[in-house]
C-alpha cells in the first residue's frame, strides 16, 4: 500500500474512533418531593444536553407535571421517578405536584430553566 493511501486510512480511523467510544455518561439531577415543595425548586438546564430528572418523594405520595417538557410522573416513597429529557427549546417551565397531598398542594411547583 503506498504511503499516502496508508497515511490517509491512519487519519480516517483517528477520526472516527472518538465516535466509537462510549458516550459519557448521563446527568442525573435529584429532585425531592416533601410537604409541598419541590427541593431543588429551580433547575438549569442546557438545550439538547440530556439529562435524568430523578423525582423522590420524602413523605408521602406526590406527582410531577410539566406539559410542554413531557413530564408526568407519580412519585411514591421508597420508587424513584426518572425521566429522560433534552429539551429543545429554551425558556422558563413551571412544573407542579400533580397528585393532591395536602392543605399546601397548590402552592407546591418548581421550575425547569432552558438555557442556549
Amino acid at each position: 500500500m503506498p504511503a499516502q493511501r496508508l497515511a490517509a486510512l491512519l487519519v480516517g480511523l483517528a477520526l472516527a474512533l472518538p465516535a466509537l467510544a462510549d458516550p459519557p455518561p448521563e446527568q442525573v439531577i435529584r429532585i425531592e418531593a416533601r410537604k409541598y415543595e419541590f427541593i431543588p425548586p429551580v433547575i438549569e438546564l442546557k438545550r439538547g444536553v440530556p439529562v435524568v430528572l430523578e423525582f423522590v418523594s420524602l413523605d408521602r405520595k406526590h406527582g410531577a407535571r410539566q406539559k410542554e417538557l413531557g413530564i408526568d410522573l407519580e412519585i411514591a416513597p421508597g420508587h424513584p421517578a426518572r425521566v429522560r429529557l433534552a429539551p429543545e427549546k429554551e425558556g422558563t417551565f413551571e412544573f407542579h405536584c400533580s397528585i393532591f397531598c395536602g392543605s399546601g398542594h397548590e402552592e407546591m411547583s418548581g421550575r425547569i430553566v432552558v438555557k442556549p
